[in-house]
C-alpha cells in the first residue's frame, strides 16, 4: 500500500502509468476498519495494481473534487483516467472488493 505525503506525491500516483487502486478511508470511519485488516489480501491478490490509499480527511478537496462522499471507498484508475469506482458509504467485504476489482484485469 502506498501512502502519499503530501498533494503533489497524490498528484503523481493519480497521473502514473498501469491500473492504481484509491482506497479512501478515515480513521474514525468503523466501515473502513473493517476491511483495512484485509488489504494486505486484496493486494496479493490483485498484483497487476497499485494501491494507494487517500486519507479522505487529509485530502478532503480531492475527495469532493471525485464525488468520494461515503468511505470506504475504491477509485480505478489506468494510466490517469477513470475505469471503476465502488464509492458508496457501505461496509464492503474482502469478496466485494475482490469481485469489483475482477472487472478491470
Amino acid at each position: 500500500m502506498i501512502f502519499p505525503e503530501n498533494i503533489e506525491n497524490l498528484a503523481t500516483l493519480v497521473n502514473g502509468e498501469g491500473k492504481t487502486v484509491f482506497f479512501f478511508s478515515a480513521g474514525w470511519c468503523s466501515d473502513c476498519a473493517f476491511i483495512k485488516p484485509k488489504m494486505p489480501e486484496i493486494e496479493a491478490e490483485n498484483p497487476e495494481f497499485k494501491f494507494v490509499e487517500v486519507d479522505r480527511d487529509e485530502y478532503i478537496d480531492v475527495a469532493q473534487e471525485w464525488d468520494i462522499f461515503g468511505i470506504p471507498s475504491f477509485v480505478v484508475l489506468e494510466n490517469g483516467k477513470e475505469i471503476g469506482r465502488l464509492v458508496n458509504k457501505a461496509r464492503k467485504t474482502k469478496d466485494e472488493v475482490n469481485s469489483f476489482l475482477s472487472e478491470f484485469k
